[in-house]
């Protein structure tokens, strides 16, 4: 530290993205800090998660810089073991977020060639002014859990929740539920209602593609050697081998272009199937389309029809704030929050200005974003 709130780097976001970009300054002894809203690190995996959540890929591509996933650990990395990775790296690292500051303003001063941050102490509603050379956004694609206005949404008399709310089925045993979204968050919960004996509903407006774990890991596998045309040639014909050439009696559709190049090309992830889409096939999970308006109880589909539910949970995902605090900056990041420059520079702004974690490409990318930021960093620092 230079001063009283004055730093090298402060990173917005003690999320993994934020932590890993830490990690990566402490690593190369470049002072920094983390401002966070929330009172500990990784909120949404510590608070606001299902208890059933497991990475879906393998640990491989899912540890953070200059630390992997001890060996005891299974492939597929389940959420509690996932946070204590989280709390030894933080530990290990030696990193110290300011819990509970509300980032609300950052602007560029030209005259002094730093970024000043205005951001709100929750415990004491204090306004505290923090500079930096370098500023990186770390905040993510999950910043605020959104819920679409739905048309007499507000006259429902059963339970409305998101996602974040959700944490296992036990409690909605033998009620009518409906999941509106088809997301692996989605996909996952309603799997996990129908297993605690919920009468489960997800409404599938948009195209999708279904991968297997097995599946999802083989292509990014192949990734390192192949075109994404070829890759996602192998995985659309490994899914129709697996679930079926034609999922449309059942309301899914997959999507024209590829589930690679959707990812990269837009952020829309393909559903890695846990067991969802057999029982949607047996009928246990019923499919319906997109929701017209609510009345009471019954919810209106895009089909005529008309069903009545006592709890609705929506997995309609996050909007993200960046373009409410972050000002002067017109080059790195857009409107909703994403960087304007592509992938592989997605993650260089202007005037010391950086963002971690929106490559689209998970923790994976996450990571990289964060060794070649502080590698930067240091560049300059160095001379």
């Amino acid at each position: 530290m230079e001063g009283d709130n004055q730093y090298k780097v402060i990173i917005v976001g003690a999320g993994p993205s934020g932590l890993a970009m830490a990690a990566c300054l402490n690593f190369l002894s470049i002072p920094n800090v983390i401002l966070e809203r929330e009172d500990c690190f990784a909120p949404l995996w510590q608070k606001k998660t299902y208890n059933r959540l497991k990475l879906h890929l393998a640990k491989p591509f899912c540890e953070l810089p200059h630390m992997p996933f001890p060996k005891s650990y299974p492939t597929f990395v389940p959420k509690n073991q996932f946070v204590q990775y989280l709390d030894d790296y933080v530990n290990h690292f030696g990193i110290t977020p300011r819990y509970n500051r509300f980032v609300e303003l950052v602007n560029y001063v030209e005259e002094t060639k730093k970024w000043n941050i205005k951001a709100r102490n929750i415990n004491s509603e204090e306004v505290e002014e923090y500079s930096c050379d370098f500023l990186v956004v770390a905040s993510r694609e999950t910043s605020d859990s959104f819920i679409p206005n739905v048309e007499g949404l507000e006259t429902f008399t059963g339970e409305v929740i998101h996602t974040t709310q959700y944490k296992y089925g036990g409690r909605f045993e033998g009620k009518n539920v409906l999941v509106v979204g088809s997301g692996n968050s989605g996909m996952e919960i309603a799997l996990d209602l129908s297993n605690y004996g919920a009468k489960t509903s997800i409404a599938i407006r948009s195209e999708t593609h279904l991968l297997s774990r097995t599946i999802v890991n083989l292509g990014l596998y192949l990734m390192k050697y192949m075109s994404v045309y070829w890759v996602d040639s192998i995985m659309i014909m490994l899914s129709k081998l697996k679930y079926g050439r034609d999922l449309t009696k059942y309301g899914i559709k997959r999507p024209q272009e590829g589930p690679f190049f959707l990812k990269v090309k837009y952020g829309k992830y393909p559903v890695i199937d846990v067991g969802t889409v057999e029982k949607i096939k047996s009928g246990e999970i019923q499919v319906l389309p997109g929701m017209v308006d609510i009345k009471a109880d019954e919810v209106s589909f895009n089909n005529g029809k008309s069903y009545s539910f006592d709890v609705i949970v929506f997995a309609t995902g996050f909007k993200r704030s960046t373009n409410k605090w972050l000002k002067g900056d017109d080059y790195l990041m857009n409107e909703d929050g994403f960087p304007k420059p592509s992938f592989p520079n997605h993650w260089k702004g202007q005037k010391g200005l950086y963002c971690v974690g929106f490559s689209r490409r998970g923790l994976y990318g996450a990571s990289m974003d964060a060794v070649n930021v502080a590698n930067e960093i240091n560049a300059i620092l160095t001379g």
